[in-house]
């Protein structure tokens, strides 16, 4: 006879307004197993885990935990039940104690008085399970690392004796090093006996830290099973309802003329006197490490960043230092952080598709907003942007929407050299792959795109050369073709000082 799960839905169906997020779906987990939740941007999974997590109400259907019905009212009543929430982006009080933030919302009080002892003890135990234990729990948690901030609000659901774990994109801001630690605490809670729904887009994480998978495409279910038993083909068959012609599809370009030289360029920090040439239609990949530099060589490119020494040449003409002057040169860049520097978010589609780039609308200080509206929509268009319309705030879109929407408004300034930091970081398979198309199209054009990305398989399926930072210098650069993702991750890390 089958246990019963630690955690149950049944026909759960979720509306906002017209919209359509959730229908009929179910799924189960047992105690002591990680079920992967798989799916596109906007199929549901966020949703479904708000609902699990009482940040939703469900229209319809039913839970249970360990056989008990479960229909929390809010966030609270759910961590009272047993039910945790680690969210993509960390929820932690950074000018708090580590102590403090474990103890968020559970501190054990009498007519006002914190058992400061007591409190201390439980803060101690969940902190060696999840591998802290040498850490004093009165250092401020602003002073940790995000893997280890990650780790504190997972020792947060272990005070609150969480019995299931709902984990958001967990690893979307952490290097590998700290990506195999989370792996690590997992396996360790899964053989407590916790139940754990894991949302990645990364198949191969799945693999490695899941048993079984559930698939949720358009708010439906649309398949399961366990993992060994899907390729990886199969699995994102079921995600995006047909079959991709390949994981990393590309466009035949030629790269053509320089464009761009990049001349002994120093930040205050870093980048370190980098030197580089890019030609027209080339898309030129940059690997390395977290804090290699990468970030903040695209910063200094674009006049983000204070740039110290150096020279930046567009058709052998140099460029002034101000993001106005750049962005007059053909400079557009793709930050990193879609949140807090890539869109604005209390604006609509369109306006931020256009922000950057009035000048065409623009006739005697009147803005043809009709004109606007029609080439922005164009835009959100050709890129596939599913939205209810141009006028809908973008932060009701998913992320792999925004993510298009940020692109969008860089090919609306009409940039000649598009810099991409981490254009594909926590999107689905499928808008990944109609990025990795877009991109050589951009090529065909004679765009020169500036590719970083943690993920070395797209950049040796992607790039036409790559290059490797190390400690902000620009160490390596090769054809794609030329390099193997050993080589690059002994560059990065700076073991064989021959490459």
């Amino acid at each position: 006879m089958k246990p019963q799960p630690i955690l149950a839905m049944e026909g759960i169906s979720k509306r906002f307004g017209p919209t359509r997020a959730l229908h009929n779906v179910s799924l189960s987990v047992q105690a002591g197993e990680v079920l992967a939740l798989v799916g596109e941007n906007g199929a549901g999974k966020s949703t479904l885990l708000k609902t699990l997590s009482g940040a939703h109400q469900p229209d319809r259907g039913s839970m249970t935990i360990a056989g008990d019905a479960y229909r929390p009212s809010g966030p609270h009543d759910a961590r009272a039940a047993g039910v945790a929430m680690i969210y993509q982006e960390l929820t932690i009080a950074p000018d708090l104690s580590i102590e403090d933030n474990v103890q968020l919302g559970r501190a054990g009080t009498g007519w006002g008085t914190l058992f400061r002892g007591m409190q201390r003890a439980r803060v101690q135990e969940a902190l060696e399970t999840v591998g802290l234990g040498d850490l004093s729990p009165t250092e401020l948690a602003r002073d940790q690392s995000v893997a280890t901030q990650q780790l504190i609000e997972i020792a947060r659901a272990l005070v609150g004796q969480a019995r299931v774990i709902l984990f958001d994109e967990p690893t979307s801001s952490l290097p590998q090093h700290d990506v195999e630690r989370l792996f690590q605490i997992i396996a360790r809670l899964k053989a407590t006996g916790i139940g754990i729904v894991y949302i990645s887009h990364f198949l191969e994480e799945v693999r490695c830290v899941a048993d079984r998978f559930t698939v949720i495409r358009d708010g439906e279910n649309a398949g399961d099973g366990l993992i060994g038993d899907y390729s990886d083909e199969q699995i994102i068959s079921l995600m995006v309802g047909r079959d991709l012609d390949h994981l990393f599809p590309t466009v035949p370009h030629t790269p053509g003329k320089e464009l761009l030289e990049i001349a002994n360029l120093s930040g205050e920090i870093t980048p370190r006197r980098v030197n580089v040439k890019l030609r027209e239609g080339e898309i030129f990949g940059i690997a390395g490490l977290v804090g290699a530099g990468r970030t903040e060589l695209l910063r200094c490119l674009f006049a983000l960043d204070y740039v110290i020494d150096g020279d930046v040449l567009v058709r052998n003409v140099p460029v002034g230092n101000s993001v106005r002057q750049r962005m007059q040169a053909g400079f557009g860049m793709l930050s990193e952080d879609r949140k807090s520097e890539g869109l604005a978010q209390n604006l609509s589609i369109i306006e931020n598709i256009s922000l950057s780039n009035l000048t065409p609308y623009r006739t005697f200080g009147i803005l043809n907003l009709a004109e606007r509206d029609w080439v922005a929509s164009d835009l959100m268009r050709r890129l596939e942007v599913k939205a209810h319309s141009g006028q809908q705030q973008i932060t009701e879109l998913s992320g792999g929407n925004q993510q298009k929407v940020a692109i969008a408004r860089v090919l609306h300034q009409q940039a000649d050299i598009l810099l991409m930091d981490e254009p594909t970081k926590g999107i689905d398979v499928g808008t990944k792959a109609e990025i990795y198309r877009l991109m050589g199209e951009l090529a065909v054009q004679g765009k020169t795109i500036v590719f970083v990305s943690s993920y070395l398989p797209e950049l040796m399926a992607v790039c036409d050369r790559i290059g490797v930072m190390a400690k902000g210098q620009l160490r390596a650069v090769r054809a794609a073709a030329d390099w193997t993702e050993e080589e690059v991750m002994q560059c990065a890390i700076e073991i064989d000082e021959r490459v």
